[in-house]
Order: C-alpha cells, then structure tokens, then sequence
C-alpha cells in the first residue's frame, strides 16, 4: 500500500526538485508597508527639494551674469533673456513652496486614513435614530412633560 503523498512532495515529483520548508514559509510584511512608504515619500521629499533649491541657486548665478552682459551690451534681447530668467527663479520659488505644502498635506492625509470610520451602521427606529440626533425635541421629552391623568371606574 502506498501513503499519501503530500502536495508539496507531489509537486517535487512532478518538477523534479527537492522541496524545503523554507519555501513555502510566508514572510508578512504588510506592516512594513507603510513604514517604507513613508520612508520612500520623506526621501522623494529631499531629492526634490534639493534639487529645486540647486536650480534656484544656478538661476541666481545665470541671472547675475546675464544682467552684467545686458548693462555691457545694452541689447534689448540680453534684458529680455534676463527678465525671463527672474520670471523662471521665481517660478521656481513658487513651486519649493508649493512642494513644502504638497508635503504636509501628504502627512495630513495619512494621520487622517488611520481615523476613518468606514460602513457606520445604525440598528433601531426612525424616532430612536432622531431622539439620539436631537435630544431637545425628542419625542420621549415631550411625552414626559405632559401628564395625563386618567380615571378609573
């Protein structure tokens, strides 16, 4: 009589391979999930604004020397180029600032996921649910107030 194989040693029959229990064992990294992606974002967040603030350094230099050249040549082009380069180093202002609100908003929304209450569900009667909504004209209240008195014969 043969014993029941395994699907694990079938399947090794089946490719030829030796199968270990390590291989079948699931690592669970969903917890560090969001761990490295907050990491890779805050790493996302540097480069970017590094390399927005090298960019605004460069426009600074390139605008230094573009006036120098348009007060030398007083060419009307060599001024336009200069004011195109101010409008550029400012723009580019705009967007580092821009990137540092992006960034908290980032760090906002994430805070805010965690606290998210998702499929609320209300078991009850419509005047219960309005009793709760609005204590000060609840059904009940008005019903205590009044008295009733009733004879019995």
């Amino acid at each position: 009589m043969n014993p029941k194989k395994t699907v694990d040693e079938k399947l090794s029959n089946a490719f030829d391979i030796e199968f270990t229990k390590e291989s079948t064992e699931i690592i669970k990294k969903e917890d560090e999930l969001p761990m490295k992606r907050a990491e890779d974002i805050e790493k996302d967040y540097n480069l970017v604004r590094n390399n927005i603030r090298d960019l605004i350094g460069t426009g600074e230099e390139a605008i230094d020397g573009i006036i120098k050249v348009a007060t030398e040549g007083d060419h009307p082009r060599a001024y336009e180029v200069a004011a195109q380069m101010i409008k550029t180093v400012a723009e580019m202002n705009h967007d580092l600032i821009d990137l540092h609100k992006k960034m908290k908003d980032i760090k906002k929304e994430e805070t805010t996921i965690n606290q998210t209450t998702q499929n609320s569900l209300y078991v009850g009667s419509t005047s219960d649910l309005q009793d709760l909504i609005n204590q000060s004209r609840s059904s009940k209240k008005a019903l205590d107030e009044e008295i009733i008195d009733v004879e019995i014969d």
